[in-house]
């Protein structure tokens, strides 16, 4: 009986009072080199995407595709911002299990070269035949997304992971800045500086200018990445002395078997609950912001007399850089600060519900300028709560980055977790633009709840990503464990 009573005592008295678990390790620093390439990297896409938004509706209407109905001009917007994800859904995947076994900086060279070609092919495009061509090939041969996701997946650990993904939506607010200014600043250049820019070149092909521009930075960055970034996948990565952040296995040989057999993994063995619930967060996600990101110029530039702003591309694009720029600020400063603070799911599900008010604020931006009578100061403070609204938005994707990471069983299949996601967000991002750019064409056309059909439908599909978000586990797993 004393025996077993101090048996007990000595259990009590060295089981901590408060779990291991839930005591925080110390914070690894992350590999700045390292992440800094893969950040700077990572801007050719948003540059690339959204330098064409201030000017595309304008391009549309001179190419004369909708004969001359600015109500139409939403359908063939949408179907050009749509294709390049068509194309991105199509070979997503490949890539990705392709950066499984040939290693991740092979398949990222193809996709900056990609961009390249393929934003230069837009420029020079005079038909809405060669702009279509031009944002498929884009999208096919561009899997640097998820291969960026991945490796930083692989640089970081359960201690650093927030501040390595959230650096992930900070790129984009980054390229959502420079893209639109870029985009705006440059097109149509004889009109702006009309010595520099005199001759017939310029006069056929007024918009190659900021494509060209974008098409610069791939250039760059694949010579900065081909003499810097190291390759994280193990098995293709040089042997070190020293440890890194991903672990290595003591025996070559045997890791490089377990990692081929888990690369050849067949997909519906990876088909998880733990899997499929943050893809599907991610992909109702990407619609929805999807939506939004072409309905945002689509909105500003649409005449007022049709419920829109009436902005020209310099003034869409200024507007759009700001969103850009604050955004990627604010993110930068708090998310991984509110990220500890509330937790990852806690924040996710508010990013979730501040969808209906950020669509909201379309009609009522409607309804201001109608009552004003023209853009003022009033136009201009909504405006700044649009961005508030879109920042708090816009932190749900470092949160699902970090579940989708989580969900891998091992990192020699993070490749596959990503590119299922990415697959599935890029059919989602396909559909979008193009359903929310009809949407609001017909909305306009036919007067449809005063013209609002649209925005009432994206609120109440915004529901169900709420319902989404309540099925994400409480805590984001410990990939370390």
């Amino acid at each position: 009986m004393d025996i077993h009573n101090s048996h007990e005592i000595i259990t009590n008295e060295t089981t901590p009072l408060i779990s291991a678990r839930g005591s925080k390790k110390p914070r690894t620093p992350l590999p700045k080199l390292q992440i800094a390439i893969l950040i700077t990297l990572q801007l050719a896409e948003p540059i690339a995407s959204t330098s064409i938004f201030p000017y595309i509706n304008q391009l549309i209407r001179e190419l004369d595709i909708t004969g001359g109905d600015d109500a139409a001009v939403g359908y063939y917007a949408g179907i050009i911002y749509s294709l390049f994800f068509v194309g991105q859904a199509l070979t997503v995947l490949k890539w990705a299990r392709l950066s499984d076994r040939i290693g991740r900086k092979p398949v990222l060279v193809i996709g900056l070269s990609g961009t390249c070609i393929s934003m230069l092919c837009f420029g020079l495009s005079t038909t809405f035949l060669g702009l279509v061509a031009s944002r498929c090939l884009c999208g096919i041969l561009n899997g640097n997304v998820v291969v960026m996701k991945t490796m930083v997946g692989e640089l970081t650990d359960s201690t650093n992971m927030a501040q390595g993904f959230a650096l992930i939506p900070i790129v984009w607010c980054i390229g959502g800045f420079i893209g639109p200014l870029m985009g705006g600043t440059f097109a149509r250049p004889q009109d702006h500086w009309p010595v520099l820019f005199s001759g017939s070149f310029w006069r056929d092909y007024p918009y190659f200018l900021p494509c060209a521009v974008a098409a610069c930075l791939p250039v760059l960055t694949l010579f900065m990445m081909t003499i810097f970034l190291e390759e994280t996948l193990s098995t293709k990565r040089r042997p070190k002395s020293t440890s890194t952040t991903v672990s290595v296995s003591s025996s070559p040989d045997g890791e490089a078997l377990v990692t081929n057999s888990m690369a050849n993994m067949p997909l519906r063995s990876l088909l998880t609950r733990s899997v499929v619930i943050p893809i599907a967060n991610y992909t109702m996600l990407s619609f929805l912001d999807m939506s939004f990101m072409v309905l945002l110029p689509l909105f500003f530039s649409t005449p007022t007399y049709l419920g829109g702003l009436g902005f020209d591309p310099a003034t869409i694009g200024s507007w759009m850089a700001l969103f850009g720029i604050v955004n990627g600020v604010l993110q930068a400063l708090f998310f991984a600060k509110i990220v500890d603070w509330i937790g990852p799911k806690r924040l996710f599900c508010v990013s979730a519900w501040c969808y209906p008010l950020l669509v909201a604020m379309f009609p009522i931006l409607s309804w201001i300028l109608r009552a004003r009578g023209e853009v003022d100061h009033v136009i201009t403070f909504a405006l700044l709560c649009f961005i508030g609204i879109e920042v708090a938005w816009d932190m749900g994707y470092g949160v699902i980055f970090m579940f989708i990471t989580a969900s891998a069983p091992t990192n020699n299949v993070l490749g596959t977790i990503n590119g299922l996601g990415h697959t599935s967000a890029a059919v989602a991002r396909a559909v979008g633009p193009a359903l929310a750019t009809s949407l609001f064409a017909a909305s306009k056309k036919y007067n449809l709840l005063g013209g609002n059909a649209v925005y009432v439908i994206l609120i109440m599909l915004a529901g169900g990503m709420g319902w989404l978000a309540s099925q994400l586990p409480e805590e984001v797993q410990d990939k370390d464990e």
